[in-house]
């Protein structure tokens, strides 16, 4: 099955073999300090800047069910954010992985979100929309 939107995730990891564990990273765009000129006024026009990990967190499919829902929940925490990274982790022989077993994914995937290494996540807006980040 293709992924198209988050209702896709999310019927996707409930279909798999395995219980799976969705791990989220939020992000907020940033400009560095040593931006350009140019740099400056691209990222006023909504483009380029880094992404700030600044917020993780793992979830079952069915404790991520609706997007709004974890979005409202990420409000709650008081940080502001931009994207959303997503993977998933499968459970063994039936088992689902608990949030013990998902620090260390976690950790790795906020590292390669800071170095910029992101293609091997999903990425959704805050609107909700699957979204390509070159």
């Amino acid at each position: 099955m293709s992924i198209e939107n988050y209702a896709d995730l999310i019927t996707t990891a409930k279909n798999e073999t395995n219980p799976q564990r969705l791990l989220f990273v939020f992000a907020k765009a940033v400009l560095p300090d040593d931006a350009t000129p140019e740099e400056k006024a691209a990222f006023e026009k909504g483009e380029g800047g880094a992404l700030d990990p600044i917020l993780c967190v793992d979830k079952t499919p069915e404790e991520a069910a609706s997007f709004a829902t974890l979005v409202a929940e990420a409000e709650t925490t008081g940080h502001s954010w931009d994207v959303a990274f997503i993977s998933a982790m499968s459970g063994h022989a039936g088992q689902a992985l608990n949030s013990d077993e998902c620090v260390q994914p976690l950790n790795m995937m906020v590292e390669q979100i800071r170095l910029g290494k992101i293609s091997q996540f999903l990425a959704i807006s805050r609107d909700g929309e699957l979204i390509e980040i070159y």
